[in-house]
């Protein structure tokens, strides 16, 4: 049927040379009746039954406007009336046919022409619910006007392009009739025209489009069938398209039945696609929409979620397609992260969990509060800080977990259909934190939760076996720690249950399995009915059968696969038991997908039935153990998070002497030092890796070397970082920062591989660490609770080994808290009362422990008497002054007193062989000598007391070193004193600042510091030197790195005393200056009285420069004889106080 429009004025009588100059200008509400998604719209002129003309195809926008311009010149001789049509185009040019018309509306010239040369709209029939209109401008034009203007031709149309025409018309009429005759007649006419374009045809793309989609949309309707001939239909002309080529075509609906590699496909596409949509149009509003790729998101969220590569690859697809302020994005953040989760349970990824972290963040801040799956959310991340505390043991993880699910359980009171799942997961992270704290609380609540939980998930409930697993393990924990006996049988049940709900290939059996296995094997303990155990081992292999090579949890399966073997050895004592136990310790600890702390743990609980049973492995367990601790630590960015990563194994502090004393015990001292080396002082080992000199790799792989320099200086740049109180930059940081160490790692693996560096940053060996006693034997004191011992490693040859059987550990501990309280009482004497105690005290260390060792350095060493001597103290020794050692004897020949140990020798301290060999290493960086005293005795209100001797001791430190000095120089094989001038300077009072004294710090090469040194128990690393304005703290010394430094003067209390928790790491402010590059350092083990301080501080400086040298090596004996020379105006505690650390 055709519409006319009438319009005033009449058809001119004399029309001949007469032309029209019509403006095609835009068009509204333009919609195409078969709902198919056009690339643009053009108008058609047909006069006659000839189309005339065709304009250039406009881009409809998302208002559903096309804008043209376009401008045509027609003759009025033809005929009086015309034909505009509206088309819409589902190509961009060329186009096959005309198109589906949108609009067709009969007019005439008179009509056209009758609006003043203005603008004006024309209105076409209605097209679903809107009519289409179109702004043009007509104007006449005489022959004259027209001059060069060509008459336009008909346009002719190929027989395909007229049947491509009929399908357009056949295709919209069934989608508005929904009579199925008009899509048969369709699909024939455009099969009609695909099988006339064969392959190789410009125009089959189209063809297969046109016939794909007339099939879509029947498939939609139930018309049709074959949805994968469709899909084959779309593929194929997708790729005769030239890349970025506007027209994608978008099966959104393909995944009608959800069939996951369509909706795979159709996301893909959609990634595709967007960035081809101009932002405004149409196209780019339905692709945005809700029939678009809204359409296709909420498909891919329906999906299960799966954590195979390609299930996380289709989440990352789906994220992309989510862009910050998309209302998709929370859920489609929340659904990766789920993804990464469940990889990470299968594959052991520290990057998948912490990239689950971030996401399930991100999802968690953008939800306001109201938001109704905010409570999904938070469940969800705290499931992610859950399981990455059991994977790294970051005790932070776990508090955040907890708060995190108690906020999801607020937001899921009783009666919450999913308050199951709050309950259940608040109660096993309660149960976790049980472990760590053991907080009977804790344990009571989880049972109570698990117990509400249990009564939500009824029989065929699919999450019935979770909650029977857990309450069981909650109530095993509660039997194993507080002996509650009814616990144990009800967990037992539990598990069976749990296990009957898991059957054979059921992604969770394999839980079932080795956690029934645990209380089996419990039980075995207590009853020794050998069906328990019997069966127990039976379920841990079982378990085993059911898991991959490399999945993380074989390592629950080795371990308790090791208890039962190990419960059944106690019982039966076949040595086949033991050594199947052992070989479980070994695959546990060293199974590579589970986290280090799980493993460290198995390693230490080796190494305790490895010293029970007298087990060969027992060394090789305190190996793994360390070198698990390390790569842990290592994991770290900053010493404090190393130390507090440490201090979680406080129960494992004494493993380097129980493994120094077992290494002894097996007539292996050399290993002993090893091990004892290995196993303590950890933190300064792993900060030095960053600082190992590279001259010699230099020489041999220039190129690894300055690879592993950058890194190292990248690793360096990064520490501290993790530290940000922004939870979310702290783990974008250390995650950074791990990867860096993995890059490190295999650097350092690639430099192994070099010749003369297979053990380049490997734990020294013996022969390496014996180069610490260079100058003098080094003393290494083993606390151990299998015995107390020395080792003195020599210059040459092999390690001797000291027992001391007349003192224990017990009384080890004894000593020490008698010598506290002693200095204590002695501080408030005067100086003429005796020390009494102090005496007593040293007699005993001297009888108990140092005499043994003299005796081996006189007799077996022949040592000379004055020589040079390192004593590394282990565990208590640490908190005892070794170097007093005194017998406070007459000689029986009364010819006068006994001597001490510091009238036989010169004692230093050495925090550890490696850092007295590195000192040895940096002494061939000499620079000209530079001086700086610091004083600081007024600190800012309320920080300390007044030290009023201060300034007095800085002046006479300046007066005593001298202008000019003779250094020692080495040309080649010659050494030689060459005199130099010495550049002195003195800082104090208010120009004694935190910054002014760390800048004199890295510009001098000998310090003297005299200010209140304060040790923090708590944390070291903020132990400090207290300044005018803030402290300069244990970690501010700690990032300098001065090699050309040489000797610093402490001159403050508790400067070379360590924590009481991890003693062993030494972790003290000497040993900090050592750390950043000073060679020699004279520190304190307890207070200084400022009264006799300036009577040391003279005498040591008289002696060493005697002889007007300067010389950082003479620092031990100058404070050997400063002491002998002020026994009359010091006491005895306060010349005690002062040691050497260093070379």
């Amino acid at each position: 049927m055709r519409y006319s429009t009438t319009m005033p004025g009449s058809w001119p009588t004399a029309t001949e040379g007469r032309y029209i100059k019509l403006e095609v200008i835009g068009a509204k509400n333009v919609r195409v009746p078969s709902k198919r998604i056009p690339a643009g719209i053009h108008t058609s002129i047909i006069v006659g039954s000839t189309r005339r003309w065709k304009s250039t195809i406009g881009v409809l926008l998302s208002d559903e406007s096309v804008a043209w311009d376009d401008t045509v010149t027609l003759s009025l001789d033809v005929s009086p009336d015309i034909l505009v049509e509206i088309s819409a185009s589902f190509e961009f040019n060329p186009m096959l046919g005309n198109g589906e018309v949108v609009g067709k509306l009969e007019t005439s010239w008179d009509a056209l022409l009758g609006h003043g040369n203005e603008p004006f709209d024309i209105s076409f029939p209605p097209v679903r619910g809107v009519r289409p209109c179109l702004t043009l401008k007509a104007t006449v034009l005489h022959s004259s006007d027209n001059r060069g203007s060509a008459l336009l031709d008909s346009i002719t149309e190929p027989e395909i392009a007229r049947e491509t025409d009929a399908g357009h018309e056949r295709f919209a009429t069934y989608v508005t009739s929904k009579t199925v005759s008009y899509l048969n007649d369709a699909i024939q006419h455009f099969q009609s025209v695909l099988d006339q374009c064969l392959v190789g045809h410009p125009d089959r793309a189209e063809a297969l489009t046109n016939l794909a989609w007339a099939r879509l949309e029947g498939y939609i309707r139930n018309d049709f069938q074959d949805i994968d001939s469709v899909a084959s239909l779309f593929r194929e002309a997708l790729t005769l398209r030239p890349e970025g080529h506007p027209i994608i075509h978008y099966p959104s609906t393909t995944s009608k039945e959800k069939i996951t590699a369509y909706i795979h496909e159709a996301a893909h596409l959609c990634c595709e696609l967007l960035p081809l949509c101009p932002e405004g149009t149409y196209i780019s509003s339905i692709a945005a929409g809700a029939n678009g790729v809204d359409y296709v998101i909420g498909e891919c969220n329906k999906l299960s979620v799966e954590g195979s590569d390609e299930g996380i690859h289709i989440r990352r697809v789906v994220l992309e397609l989510c862009p910050l302020g998309n209302k998709h994005r929370p859920r489609a953040l929340d659904k990766l992260g789920w993804a990464l989760s469940s990889r990470f349970e299968q594959r052991g990824s520290t990057d998948d969990l912490d990239e689950s972290i971030q996401c399930h963040r991100e999802a968690v801040s953008l939800c306001s509060e109201g938001d109704s799956e905010r409570d999904d959310y938070l469940n969800n991340l705290a499931a992610s800080f859950w399981d990455r505390f059991n994977h790294q043991g970051n005790h932070h993880d776990l508090n955040e977990a907890i708060s995190l699910y108690e906020e999801s359980l607020r937001l899921r009171p009783v009666g919450h259909k999913s308050r199951d799942f709050p309950l259940d997961n608040l109660g096993n992270a309660l149960f976790t934190r049980f472990n760590q704290r053991g907080g009977v609380d804790d344990i009571n609540r989880s049972i109570s939760l698990q117990r509400e939980a249990l009564t939500l998930r009824p029989p065929g409930n699919p999450y019935r076996d979770y909650t029977l697993n857990n309450l069981a393990a909650a109530l095993t924990d509660r039997y194993d720690k507080l002996d509650v006996s009814e616990d144990l049988n009800e967990a037992i049940d539990l598990y069976r249950d749990s296990l009957q709900l898991t059957q054979h290939g059921h992604p969770r059996r394999h839980t079932a399995l080795f956690n029934l296995s645990s209380a089996l094997s419990s039980r075995f303990t207590k009853t020794q009915k050998n069906e328990d155990v019997e069966e127990a081992i039976r379920l841990c292999q079982e378990s085993l059968e059911a898991l991959p090579s490399l999945h993380p949890a074989r390592y629950f399966s080795y371990m308790w696969l090791q208890v039962a073997y190990l419960s059944r050895y106690r019982v039966q004592r076949k040595s086949a038991d033991l050594s199947l136990a052992v070989e479980n310790f070994r695959l546990a600890s060293r199974h590579p997908t589970q986290g280090f702390p799980e493993r460290i743990i198995e390693a230490y609980n080796w190494t305790v039935a490895g010293e029970q049973h007298g087990h060969g492995s027992a060394l090789e367990a305190y190996s793994t153990f360390f070198e698990l601790l390390d790569a842990h630590l290592a994991t770290r960015s900053s010493a404090i998070s190393r130390r507090e990563a440490a201090t979680a194994f406080r129960y494992a502090q004494s493993l380097p002497m129980n493994a120094a004393s077992c290494a002894i015990r097996r007539n292996h001292p050399p290993h002993a030092v090893e091990l004892v080396e290995q196993g303590r002082g950890q933190q300064w080992s792993l900060a030095s890796r960053l600082r190992t000199p590279l001259e010699d790799l230099t020489s041999a792989s220039p190129g690894l070397a300055h690879k592993l320099s950058e890194i190292n200086k990248r690793l360096s740049d990064a520490q501290g970082s993790t530290g940000s109180a922004d939870r979310t930059a702290a783990d974008r940081a250390a995650m950074q920062y791990r990867r860096l160490q993995e890059e490190w790692g295999a650097v350092v693996a690639k430099i192994r591989d070099v010749k003369g560096f297979s053990r380049f940053l490997l734990p020294p060996s013996y022969e390496d660490l014996q180069s610490a006693a260079r100058h003098g034997p080094v003393i290494i004191f083993i606390a151990s609770q299998y015995s107390c011992s020395a080792i003195i490693v020599p210059t040459s040859g092999e390690p001797h080994n000291v027992p001391l059987p007349s003192i224990t550990i017990t009384e080890l501990k004894n000593l020490k808290d008698r010598f506290a309280r002693a200095i204590r009482e002695a501080s408030w004497m005067s100086l003429a009362e005796s020390r009494t105690d102090l005496i007593v005290l040293s007699r005993t260390i001297w009888d108990a422990i140092m005499l043994p060792i003299v005796n081996v350095l006189e007799h077996v060493l022949k040592l000379r008497r004055h020589s040079r001597i390192w004593l590394c103290p282990t565990a208590d020794f640490t908190s005892i002054p070794l170097h007093a050692a005194h017998p406070f004897l007459t000689k029986p020949d009364g010819s006068g007193k006994e001597p001490c140990l510091e009238d036989l020798y010169i004692c230093s301290y050495a925090p550890t062989l490696s850092a007295l060999v590195r000192s040895r290493q940096l002494m061939k960086k000499r620079v000209p000598p530079s001086f700086v005293a610091i004083g600081q005795g007024q600190p800012r209100a309320g920080e300390s007391k007044e030290l009023l001797a201060v300034d007095s001791e800085i002046e006479l430190v300046r007066k005593l070193v001298p202008a000019t000095v003779n250094r020692t120089t080495i040309s080649g094989d010659v050494q030689q004193l060459v005199p130099v001038t010495v550049n002195r300077t003195t800082i104090s009072g208010d120009a004694a600042t935190r910054a002014g004294a760390l800048r004199a710090l890295e510009e001098n090469n000998w310090v003297h510091l005299a200010c209140h040194g304060k040790q923090d128990p708590e944390q070291p690393y903020n132990s400090h030197f207290v300044m005018k304005d803030e402290p300069i703290t244990l970690l501010d010394i700690m990032e300098k790195d001065i090699p050309h430094a040489e000797f610093a003067f402490l001159s403050a209390c508790h400067t070379a005393v360590g924590d009481k928790e991890t003693p062993d790491e030494v972790i003290h402010l000497a040993a900090g200056l050592q750390f950043s590059g000073f060679k020699s350092v004279i520190g304190t083990l307890w207070e200084v009285n400022d009264a006799y301080v300036e009577h040391v501080v003279k005498a040591f400086y008289e002696n060493m420069f005697k002889g007007g040298v300067m010389d950082c090596t003479k620092a031990a004996w100058a404070l050997n004889r400063a002491t002998h020379a002020v026994k009359t105006k010091v006491p005895l505690e306060q010349r005690m106080v002062f040691v050497h650390i260093g070379v």
